[in-house]
């Protein structure tokens, strides 16, 4: 299993409406292949910063399955633009 991680800095004053078009966006992402689970958590001393945490079977089930198809083309137009800067990810596997 790989666990992608995100940082999200979404523009200020722009959290709720990031929210409400993230949970729409969230069905997107559960529907790809190799899929796990995910979670959004926003955070307490920034008010302005997410993170998504993101379980996928295989590293290229996310770079490539996911990122190489249309479906990441609606995940895109729903969320890209709320950020600033773009978010920085990351992928972690697990040690024990």
């Amino acid at each position: 299993m790989i666990l992608e991680v995100a940082i999200l800095d979404v523009k200020p004053d722009l959290e709720k409406e990031f929210e409400l078009a993230f949970g729409k966006a969230q069905n997107i992402i559960a529907s790809m292949n190799g899929y796990l689970s995910h979670q959004l958590q926003r955070c307490v001393e920034n008010e302005s910063r997410y993170i998504l945490l993101v379980n996928w079977e295989t590293l290229e089930d996310h770079t490539e399955g996911f990122r190489g198809s249309e479906e990441y083309q609606e995940w895109k137009a729903l969320l890209h633009h709320f950020y600033d800067p773009f978010p920085r990810v990351e992928h972690y596997k697990s040690v024990y």
